[in-house]
């Protein structure tokens, strides 16, 4: 069903044009995944949708009774309300309900020998019976608990500014609502409240627009695809993996037709060259069909950055941590930690919020010095440090003149010379944008400035401290087969499971009891051991409580189970590969692509039981064999 539909929208910035008579509508289910490169306008329109900004012209049509929730890229909270009265704000009684009854919940306990309170109590809990309000007090109390939320008494300006995104989270997932509109919801969660959003949005009730960095999210929970360049919108039906092998179709044809205009223009610019009189009407018509086709335009091959660009000689020694540790007040952050890094080393480093990783960077940045302990540098390392906060940028400069004061020139690895402007451009800021002031960029476009600012510097020791955060998709993978080439040592805080896939082979882990432990591996690699150390210590626990009889042989079914459960796997792996092939030849036809990619999450979801399935029966076997 249609809850929304937008004709013609049009939004500019000066000489800026974000959307361009862009029109489409949204139906009920769909999980919208909105992606450009920064500064398409991806937070405007989502501005736009939520009715928090007036397009230029155009309109948005739904019913009167249409809700959205929104969570914006900062979080938007009131500093002096508490973590409770900001979760359960709004004016739909069920809302007002659950505050009331959380509130009255809360003051019982807080002194329960109090007559008046308890009986306030009743009377929340005797409105929650009438609103049917008991499930969705269930679902809310598991997204504030997912999401690291318990405290209810808190004010808002006492939180962290992680703890102040949890809580605009969790208000965008507790409000009802036909649409659901989250900007960068990622940002500032950990791995396991990731993986539970991912398993949580596809059965939101409405429908979703989500801007965010991360692929595997954006994959693992869209059935549809936004992009915007240049102010016009492409829409494609399926996920994240389907829209890349759309957009690169789109591409090739894009290029097929532009080859074929320019064969045509030579053509008919050769017959005007040849000198034949414009007598008739044909032969008028004909030269105004020439100059209309020299202003028409096509798209271009996929915009890229490119990044090759030469490092410092690296020599033997980087960095040797010797017992180094560090702490704040009396906490320490980390415990005594030490560790040699080589050259060509590529380290992801993970952990909670606030245990430290960031610390390390800038211990081995020299910004802090450790409490004991010792680092010793290698006299060649060079390092370029990309910051979470570019507060050193003067946002009073203009774009060109920012980068030349880090260098006028720089030399990609087969000895060019390119200028700052011709890097500019490599990085999207195409010449009369390199004269605009940097305070006008959007805050996407302010991290790709920085990030060029600090590769501009040939370092051979890079320290990224949250690179995805507010770089585009495309700039990030460019970014990533940047660092693949690149002839030094990468560290990287990160909670981008893609990012650090593609980036890290070894990885610093900063656990819950304050150490700091290594695993060689991508974060992958690391996710699956952690899993299977869980799942390993459930049946010790299980073992412990409830001994059982050790099995002396498998069952006739299960025998015949594990005859042909891999054949199983197999044949499920190719229906999967069949269905995205449908998807593919589907083309245009959103119904037919609509119907294969749920048949395709079907088999995926099937798969997955079937390879817990083979684990159970893989390791009874392996009982037995021992």
């Amino acid at each position: 069903m249609e809850i929304l539909s937008a004709h013609h929208l049009h939004k500019a910035f000066g000489e800026k044009v974000l959307l361009d008579g862009v029109s489409f509508s949204i139906e009920t289910g769909e999980r919208i995944g909105l992606v450009g490169v920064n500064g398409t306008g991806k937070s405007t329109f989502l501005k736009i949708i939520g009715e928090k900004e007036e397009t230029d012209h155009g309109e948005l049509k739904h019913p009167k009774d249409f809700t959205v929730s929104y969570l914006a890229q900062e979080a938007e909270l009131s500093e002096d309300l508490t973590v409770l009265d900001e979760i359960y704000m709004g004016d739909l009684p069920l809302i007002k309900t659950l505050h009331d009854y959380e509130q009255a919940r809360m003051r019982l306990e807080q002194d329960p020998m109090s007559e008046q309170k308890l009986k306030t109590f009743q009377l929340a809990q005797e409105q929650m019976d009438r609103e049917h309000a008991w499930d969705h007090e269930t679902q809310a109390k598991t997204i504030l608990s997912k999401l690291g939320i318990h405290d209810y008494h808190q004010t808002i300006d006492a939180l962290s500014g992680g703890q102040k995104k949890r809580v605009a989270l969790a208000k965008a997932l507790i409000q009802p609502a036909d649409l659901l509109i989250l900007d960068e919801p990622t940002n500032h969660l950990d791995h396991d409240s990731i993986e539970w959003l991912e398993q949580y949005l596809p059965n939101y009730k409405g429908a979703l627009i989500i801007v965010t960095h991360d692929r595997y999210f954006l994959n693992r929970v869209t059935n549809r695809i936004y992009e915007l360049d240049k102010g016009q919108m492409y829409r494609y039906v399926g996920n994240y993996e389907t829209y890349l092998e759309k957009k690169a179709e789109r591409l090739a044809l894009a290029e097929q037709s532009k080859q074929k205009h320019q064969n045509i223009l030579k053509k008919e610019i050769a017959w005007l060259k040849a000198g034949v009189k414009a007598r008739t009407t044909k032969q008028k018509a004909r030269i105004d069909r020439v100059h209309e086709m020299k202003k028409q335009t096509f798209e271009k091959k996929q915009r890229e950055v490119d990044l090759n660009l030469r490092g410092t000689r690296l020599g033997d020694e980087v960095f040797e941590l010797i017992d180094v540790t560090k702490s704040f007040g009396d906490e320490a952050l980390f415990q005594p930690f030490s560790f040699l890094i080589k050259p060509d080393d590529r380290i992801g480093i993970v952990g909670k919020n606030g245990s430290g990783k960031s610390t390390l960077l800038n211990l081995l940045a020299g910004r802090m010095v450790p409490d004991a302990g010792e680092i010793r540098v290698g006299e060649t390392v060079k390092i370029g440090y990309y910051t979470q906060d570019h507060s050193e940028m003067d946002e009073e400069l203009k774009i060109i003149d920012y980068i030349r004061k880090t260098a006028d020139v720089i030399h990609t690895k087969n000895d060019q010379v390119i200028t700052a402007e011709q890097m500019l451009e490599r990085f999207l800021f195409d010449r009369p944008q390199q004269q605009t002031f940097i305070r006008r960029l959007s805050g996407g476009e302010k991290r790709r400035l920085y990030l060029l600012h600090v590769l501009m510097q040939e370092p051979n020791v890079l320290l990224l401290d949250e690179p995805t955060n507010d770089l585009d998709t495309e700039t990030l993978a460019i970014l990533e087969n940047y660092l693949d080439e690149f002839p030094g040592v990468v560290l990287s805080v990160s909670h981008d499971r893609y990012f650090l896939d593609r980036t890290a082979d070894q990885l610093f882990v900063f656990t819950d009891d304050g150490m700091v432990e290594t695993f060689y591996g991508d974060y992958s690699d690391y996710l699956a051991a952690r899993k299977e150390d869980k799942k390993e210590q459930k049946v010790i626990e299980k073992e412990v409580s409830a001994p059982v009889k050790k099995k002396k042989k498998l069952s006739y079914h299960e025998q015949k189970e594990w005859q042909t459960i891999e054949d199983d796997i197999s044949a499920i792996e190719e229906q999967i590969e069949a269905k995205k092939q449908t998807i593919i030849d589907a083309g245009s036809d959103s119904e037919k692509v609509r119907l294969a990619y749920d048949e395709q999450l079907a088999l995926e979801a099937a798969l997955e039981e079937k390879m817990e399935r083979w684990e159970e029966l893989s390791l009874l076997v392996e009982s037995l064999d021992n």
